[in-house]
């Protein structure tokens, strides 16, 4: 079955839009057929995969408002089997027309809907906010996946999310699951990261990925040539990180039924 996961965590600067492209062009390469969706309007996941948004004719944003086809906004990345629904800053105007919408909360599960028989996994790339898009990835998803950085903050934030995913759950009736969180901007060298890595793992047994996504040059430079890893450095410390992720994934979820209930 077609998995859809929401990549997503209320903080900013946690490596969501690095794990949705790099994690995406893994599971690519693992011949999967991955459908990036670009839920930010900073569009970033856009740029980061060599796509000017100002130069696109349409975007999501035109999808969710104007009852677009898909077909006609969806963009081939150079990774094959990765799609890429791009994003642009319109998506702030969508945060208010959508309330024009009875289904508003449903909008994106609207569009999945349609797309679920041609892509094994869905990503999408949530803002760093709760509001109304982000509730619409979560609706749209079965799954989310949270990156986190070793800072102790995390710790607040990741118990402060997972009680904010069990509210929306609960309220939009959907049978929404964690698939678990993962470290970020990982520095092993790092005492304080070793200990707060540590803590996080002893805090929420079972939700942690075993892979730790390091801080890394390569990670950080891909995006300015719009390239995920596995084309720009693919035999990067980065690049490793992300590929034993991918793999991570992919048995959790297709050895069994692999996400965790609340």
């Amino acid at each position: 079955m077609a998995k859809i996961i929401a990549i997503c965590n209320q903080k900013g600067g946690v490596g969501k839009t690095t794990t949705t492209i790099n994690l995406g062009a893994y599971l690519a390469a693992f011949g999967k057929n991955v459908l990036l969706i670009d839920f930010d309007a900073q569009s970033n996941t856009t740029s980061g995969l060599g796509f000017d948004y100002k130069k696109l004719k349409k975007t999501i944003y035109n999808l969710l408002i104007s009852n677009e086809s898909p077909q006609e906004i969806i963009c081939k990345t150079s990774v094959f089997g990765l799609d890429l629904l791009p994003a642009s800053p319109d998506l702030i105007g969508a945060q208010v027309e959508l309330n024009h919408f009875s289904n508003k909360e449903f909008r994106l599960a609207q569009v999945l809907s349609s797309l679920k028989p041609y892509y094994d996994y869905t990503l999408i790339d949530l803002p760093p906010s709760l509001g109304i898009l982000t509730i619409n990835g979560l609706a749209a998803a079965d799954q989310v996946l949270i990156p986190i950085q070793a800072e102790y903050y995390a710790l607040e934030g990741l118990s402060q999310l997972i009680t904010t995913i069990d509210l929306i759950r609960r309220n939009l009736e959907k049978d929404l699951r964690i698939l678990g969180a993962i470290l970020t901007l990982y520095d092993k060298r790092n005492r304080l990261d070793r200990i707060v890595a540590k803590h996080i793992r002893r805090n929420f047994p079972g939700y942690i990925f075993n892979i730790e996504i390091p801080r890394n040059v390569s990670l950080a430079e891909a995006p300015s040539f719009g390239k995920p890893i596995i084309q720009y450095n693919p035999y990067s410390e980065g690049a490793r990180a992300y590929r034993q992720l991918a793999q991570e994934l992919i048995k959790k979820l297709e050895s069994h039924n692999g996400a965790l209930s609340m």
